[in-house]
């Protein structure tokens, strides 16, 4: 007889792909060959060649003239929720791709099962759930008080069975909860992977281009807040939002930070109550504190969000150091802080280098134009006096590492957002002067920090 040796099956080939750009590589290493991003390098199993999957229809594309090519506006399809709507630049766009990401429980499948319980009522919708149960999203209509005779659900997380079931439902508007939970039959790698996550993007997004349904994705984000995948998600999706906020607050800030069909850095303000997530139609009041006094380090500035002003109160505490100083910052910019204490020294006279720094945005705002300096500048200076600033007054500029001070863009915008909510002087740039005067408003205008303390004291 003939004994033949057993069979060994072929160990799955693994390469190496990069979460930021998608580059593979047959073995790991440290630094991307595509990106030259560090330790972004995670091991997968490689795909068997096949047909291509994108073969065109035409075997030739046919050209055109730009100035052939007649450009309308689409009309938006509003969700019902104002703020929502806000940071989507006015509502969503018909074949457009929404991508949402935020950390665990801070409240983007409520959002989005309220914005489509609204829809409902007038266009067709879809919510597809990777994560849940239909009993689970039940449990969260009934409780959110929504009503969802009219929203479609689907419990699915196979990508072929989600495409077909869109182009012979044809809804207006679909949620995809979450991409990452998404597989493809065209792909043997585990749910979640990168080669996963990036097929089964691109397929909803060419869907959507084709057929004029507008997709909502929802993603994951890692710990350090990123989306999680590859960053070729954000660059292949027409809007990418940020929930933020703290699990542990009330409130919640959606944020665009990119948008093809409207303004970056628009700000949705939302506050989390037993029915959901509802808009706050005064975000300022959530960023200012309530002291019943004026107090030393204490000042408020305008900052724009968008093409929202909004009010922050900034604070800082200036104390004697127990050798090293500290300079520590709080929704501003850590790094900026050293350079403003600087050209205090050096233009005003006004000495911290033996002093702690503390400087915080209040409400948990994050603060990243340079037209806070100003008002961060007048709070330390405050607080190293201990003499509060004069009440009801506003303050906005960038400072210059030469002491100058350069002017904000809107700031006529500020100015009226600051007057609306009964604020009566305010302290700006030299340049952002008004041509015609604010009603009840009292505009300082300078042109250096020297020039900026000196008025202040003058108006104490």
């Amino acid at each position: 007889s003939v004994v033949y040796p057993p069979r060994i099956m072929a160990k799955s080939k693994s390469i190496y792909s990069c979460t930021e750009c998608g580059a593979t590589s047959p073995k790991w290493q440290g630094q991307c060959p595509g990106c030259a991003e560090w330790n972004t390098l995670v091991e997968s199993v490689a795909e068997k060649a096949t047909g291509h999957r994108y073969e065109s229809l035409a075997p030739v594309a046919r050209l055109r003239n730009l100035s052939e090519i007649e450009a309308s506006e689409t009309e938006r399809i509003p969700t019902g929720i104002a703020e929502f709507d806000r940071a989507l630049g006015g509502g969503l766009v018909p074949g457009g791709v929404v991508l949402i990401g935020g950390d665990p429980g801070i409240g983007k499948s409520t959002l989005l099962q309220q914005a489509l319980s609204l829809l409902s009522s007038a266009c067709k919708v879809l919510y597809v759930s990777g994560e849940e149960s239909g009993e689970q999203i039940a449990l969260r209509a009934r409780r959110l008080g929504l009503d969802s005779h009219a929203l479609q659900l689907m419990a699915e997380i196979n990508l072929e069975r989600i495409l077909a079931t869109l182009q012979g439902e044809k809804p207006q508007v679909a949620v995809i909860d979450s991409i990452q939970t998404l597989w493809s039959d065209q792909l043997s790698s585990a749910p979640g992977s990168v080669a996963q996550v990036r097929e089964c993007a691109a397929q909803l997004t060419r869907l959507a281009k084709q057929t004029g349904i507008t997709v909502i994705l929802v993603g994951h984000v890692t710990k350090e807040g990123a989306l999680a995948g590859p960053r070729v998600l954000e660059h292949i999706v027409d809007t990418v939002l940020y929930f933020e906020g703290d699990t542990h607050s009330s409130f919640r800030l959606v944020r665009a930070f990119k948008n093809r069909f409207g303004a970056v850095n628009e700000l949705g303000v939302f506050a989390m109550t037993d029915k959901g997530l509802k808009g706050v139609n005064n975000p300022s009041a959530l960023f200012l504190s309530q002291h019943g006094q004026d107090v030393a380090g204490s000042c408020v500035m305008v900052t724009q969000e968008g093409t929202r002003p909004l009010l922050v109160e900034i604070q800082a505490l200036v104390d004697s150091a127990h050798g090293n100083p500290r300079r520590l910052t709080v929704g501003l910019e850590a790094q900026r802080l050293a350079m403003l204490l600087a050209v205090l020294h050096r233009h005003a006279g006004i000495v911290c280098f033996d002093q702690d720094v503390f400087v915080n945005a209040v409400g948990g705002v994050k603060i990243t134009e340079p037209a806070a300096d100003l008002a961060v500048l007048l709070s330390i200076t405050s607080s190293l006096k201990n003499k509060a600033l004069p009440s009801k007054l506003v303050v906005f500029g960038e400072v210059g590492l030469a002491g100058e001070i350069r002017p904000a863009p809107r700031g006529q915008e500020r100015l009226k957002e600051a007057a609306k909510l009964g604020f009566t002087r305010a302290v700006i740039p030299e340049a952002n002067r008004p041509k015609q005067p604010i009603a009840g408003m009292e505009v300082i205008a300078v042109k250096r920090v020297e020039e900026a303390v000196a008025r202040i004291r003058e108006i104490e």
